[in-house]
């Protein structure tokens, strides 16, 4: 998906450079020098420039139909935000919220924004490919996006108080028609909006729009005028022509269908001015207040108050409100106060009094010079410099000037205070210092006012136009780089083991820094997983051993899994007659949605959502287990899928379940969960041989798996709970379902195969629920039990197809890659798997409504997301056989971690299904591929005797 930005000239030289963005997916142009185009004529020069760039052979129609592309629109002046003046809004770093996890220390405005928008894209029809968005906003969706209507402009706004509309555009629709717009103001007054609500439903424009081709090239159309690009506005132009009832009459424009959408759980913070920078960032922080949710432990002593990129010897009290430090060195001799931002100043000694309301901007000119650029809190950098109600620095300019002994004409240029060259460059940072002083706090220091005198001055505009953004980019990096050792040291009370530790990990490599201190075992566990990953990580990027520290993880992980069941040791008896053998069988699984947000250690941290469904084949249940007593003081493993025996008479034999290859690891993993085993058992004997005489007889276990290796089906995990089930009846031990699962996960911890709930939950309980964990150890899911309808009524049964591809999976090497991201807290992966979360949720409704071609629509999108949490699910040969069939389904999906095994078919109806079993029936892509006989299982684990 292709971004466009509208960006300050200075910045589209170098931002591919700063933000190391790929070319062929950005493009960057600002509008031309001296022009004003406005929102709509900007809009129509970025999208003409992306084509003459990229695709200059193609008509403007034809190119934009051929992909999706956001445009941001952040090429604006930003005088009420000078401190990111020069490098643009956009560009503003915004300090790691406290309460999530994967987030960057390098996160700006720009990284925080994008991801809503390109979900927005995603779920837009095909006929949008143009999503419109300011640069200056922040916008969450706190809820998962509603279904995009196939419109020629679809519009976002957001539910607010009139007091806060007025200041804004404003969607006006009518009660009876909410979703359609019957008109767009800009700024109302409250009367109006009042009058207006007893008839009319308004939302406040939040500046996300998308617009089909034809919305576009009108756009286009009205930008130009005599044939020349001129001054449109999208909002109080193209805007107004919009709706059922346009305030401004045209033709062409009226004629547009429009569709407006509140943005699900919409929140919308803006970062236009100094002020805002400051509230707004408070106001996301304090998003989440539950302690239980925020991750480290600091208090500072005041919430508004913001340090990053930055090295502070400052001691900052409850005194220092609306305080911003960021890429600069505030030392020990300084004294601030309140409302104060300070950006941009190098390494320094100096002795600086900030006066409440003053902020100070050093910006770097040339290869070695700076410019000082102290500023008001609240200046807009509006006014012509003779007006009185002109202010800098929060008095009026004159005042300022007479205070320093100087004449406005020193620095009127004839233009406003965005004009006036006022601002002195410095060929150091000990200049730099002294004329600071002169500027804010010291005007009768007569050193700095002969630097000022003497040196080149800039304006506002000539800052922006002419800074080194490189060396100001370099000189936070910098900094960033003395911060990543003390906020690992200051764990803690610092957000480090909740950032992107891939991330971090990477820079701790690349700029060599020395690893953080070893944790001690009193420190929560999931940060000692997280801290042993991170260091198998630097150590992996540096080329130096690290499997130590990965095993590690692991180990901790699987240790806080499995503590429970070592807490609750068994006594197994003999529950049966001599004669009797206890039967399990169960049913496999097909995962529909959230699968993946139940592995460990993404559901520790953040709790899963999986919707599957329980599943018989040709008509049986396909894992079956047979358990009897044996007269001799020993046990019989037996396979009959694999025709292999062994038998076991020692402790040491049942413990080596870990033994790669071995055909029963499971059932002696199982045997030692059920108290076969020291340290598992209520009591303690010699040897096996002994506990089982004092049990009442040797014990004979036989598996059956009548379904192909790798199935994809959950099958190992499966059979693990119908083992357990079958040997808790067998043994007394009055495991319920629930217990059995738990147990399965412990089990599959020993084992050292991961994995997670769902497989052995989906199995275990019958046919199509929802099942929800929360945060922390216990993931014993919640079920939802949902309508079979969709798949056993009517022609709806014949729809759902499963069909063995004979491909060999490889999950393996894909579950290991992605726990290990979950590990480093991979700001993509963590977004995925978030988007999993609300996706399963998706299919739960739904399923509830009854929705059938939405259910299948929403199977194909979970196997989209899989492939973009690891494009390895999705190997060539299962692509070439999904091919084939594409154009017959609603959607499709290899169940499980993918790469091979089944392959789960909706069909658009009864005879799509015929056509699907054609295709592959005639054509198979090997002599193993078949289809499978599929019902839902209405009983799920079974546990009967003879």
């Amino acid at each position: 998906m292709k971004k466009l930005l509208s960006l300050p000239p200075n910045l589209v030289e170098c931002f591919h450079d700063i933000e190391k963005a790929d070319r062929t997916e950005w493009f960057c142009t600002s509008d031309p020098i001296g022009s004003k185009l406005g929102s709509g004529g900007g809009t129509a020069w970025l999208l003409e420039a992306c084509r003459q760039e990229m695709d200059s052979d193609s008509d403007f129609l034809t190119w934009l139909g051929k992909e999706k592309r956001i445009l941001l629109h952040a090429g604006g002046q930003s005088r009420r935000l000078p401190g990111y003046a020069p490098s643009g809004k956009i560009l503003t770093p915004v300090p790691v919220f406290r309460w999530a996890r994967g987030q960057r220390l390098s996160q700006n405005l720009l990284s925080l924004q994008l991801p809503l928008y390109e979900r927005i894209m995603e779920k837009a029809p095909s006929s949008l490919h143009t999503l419109i968005a300011s640069g200056d906003v922040y916008i969450r969706a706190g809820q998962p996006l509603q279904a995009i209507p196939d419109a020629d402009v679809v519009c976002y706004g957001l539910w607010v108080d009139p007091n806060l509309a007025k200041n804004h555009g404003v969607f006006v629709s009518s009660r009876a028609t909410p979703d359609k717009l019957d008109f767009m103001l800009q700024k109302p007054s409250v009367e109006e909006l009042g009058k207006l609500m007893q008839t009319h439903l308004f939302l406040m424009d939040i500046g996300i729009w998308l617009l089909s081709d034809r919305a576009v090239s009108l756009l286009v159309k009205r930008s130009h005028q005599e044939g020349k690009l001129s001054y449109y506005d999208m909002y109080s132009d193209f805007g107004l022509t919009l709706g059922e009832h346009p305030r401004m009459m045209d033709d062409e424009l009226n004629a547009l269908s429009v569709a407006i959408l509140p943005l699900p759980g919409g929140e919308f913070y803006h970062y236009g001015t100094s002020r805002e920078l400051i509230s707004s960032t408070l106001a996301v922080q304090n998003l989440v207040n539950d302690q239980r949710e925020i991750m480290h432990r600091k208090v500072k002593p005041h919430p508004a108050m913001f340090v990053q990129n930055a090295e502070v010897g400052y001691q900052l009290t409850s005194q220092n409100s609306e305080i911003w430090i960021e890429n600069s060195c505030v030392g020990a001799a300084w004294n601030i106060h309140q409302q104060t931002i300070i950006t941009g100043v190098p390494v320094n000694d100096w002795n600086l009094e900030v006066p409440s309301g003053v902020c100070i901007d050093v910006v770097p000119f040339g290869e070695s010079d700076y410019v000082a650029r102290p500023y008001g809190f609240h200046d807009t950098f509006k006014g012509a410099l003779s007006e009185a109600g002109t202010c800098y620095q929060g008095m009026p300019v004159g005042e300022w000037c007479a205070v320093r002994g100087l004449s406005v004409e020193e620095i009127e240029n004839g233009h406003d205070l965005q004009a006036a060259r006022l601002f002195p460059v410095c060929s150091s940072v000990e200049e730099l210092g002294a004329v600071m002083r002169w500027m804010v706090s010291e005007p009768a220091l007569q050193e700095g006012k002969e630097i000022w005198q003497r040196s080149r001055k800039l304006s506002a505009d000539e800052i922006s136009a002419y800074a080194d953004l490189h060396r100001l980019a370099e000189q936070r990096e910098a900094f960033r780089v003395k911060n990543w050792p003390a906020l690992a040291h200051n764990y803690e009370r610092s957000v480090f083991y909740q950032l992107n530790l891939e991330n971090a990990a990477g820079e701790f490599a690349r700029y060599d820094l020395s690893l953080p201190e070893p944790l001690s075992d009193s420190v929560p566990l999931m940060t000692r997983i997280s801290d042993s990953m991170f260091r198998a990580r630097v150590q992996q990027l540096k080329g130096m051993a690290y499997r130590e520290y990965e095993d590690e993880a692991f180990r901790l992980m699987r240790d806080g899994l499995t503590a429970s069941a070592l807490a609750k040791r068994q006594q197994p008896h003999l529950s049966v007659y001599s004669d009797q053998i206890v039967w399990g069988r169960s049913p496999v699984r097909i995962d529909l949605a959230g699968g993946w947000t139940d592995t460990p250690p993404y559901c520790l941290n953040e709790g899963g959502n999986v919707v599957n469904i329980a599943i018989e084949l040709n008509g049986q249940p396909p894992l079956q287990v047979y358990v009897k007593p044996c007269r001799e003081y020993k046990i019989i493993l037996r396979s009959i899928d694999l025709g292999a025996m062994e038998e076991v008479d020692t402790y040491e034999k049942l413990r080596d379940f870990m033994q790669v290859g071995s055909p029963f690891s499971i059932p002696k993993a199982a045997l030692v969960l059920a108290g076969f085993q020291p340290g598992f058992s209520t009591e303690s004997y010699a040897s096996l041989e002994e506990q089982l005489k004092a049990f009442g007889s040797g014990m004979e276990i036989t598996l059956l798996s009548a379904i192909p290796a790798g199935s994809g089906l959950g099958t190992s995990s499966i059979l693990a709970s119908t083992v357990l089930g079958a040997v808790a009846d067998f043994c007394g031990l009055n495991w319920d379902k629930n217990e059995v699962c738990n147990r399965t996960l412990i089990l599959e911890q020993l084992l050292t195969t991961g994995g997670g709930w769902q497989d052995q939950y989906g199995g275990v309980l019958r046919g199509v629920k929802l099942l929800q964990t929360h945060a922390g150890m216990d993931q014993s899911p919640l079920v939802r039990w949902l309508p079979d309808y969709l798949f056993t009524g009517g022609e709806y049964q014949k729809c759902h197809l499963l069909y063995y591809t004979g491909i060999t999976r490889t999950a393996k090497g894909i579950l290991a890659e992605i726990v290990r991201s979950m590990f480093l807290n991979s700001t993509e992966h963590l977004s995925i798997l978030g988007g999993m979360k609300g996706h399963a949720l998706d299919l739960y409704e739904a399923i509830q409504c009854g929705n059938f071609d939405e259910m299948g629509r929403l199977v194909g999108k979970s196997w989209k997301l899989n492939q973009a949490l690891d494009p390895g699910t999705n190997p060539e040969a299962v692509e070439a056989v999904i091919r084939r069939i594409d154009d017959y389904c609603l959607g499709y999906k290899l169940p499980g971690a993918g790469g091979g095994g089944y392959l789960y078919m909706v069909a658009k109806d009864p005879e799509a299904a015929i056509r699907i079993r054609s295709i592959l029936t005639q054509n198979p892509p090997n002599s193993c591929a078949r289809f499978v006989d599929m019902t839902l299982s209405d009983k799920g684990l079974q546990i009967s005797r003879s």
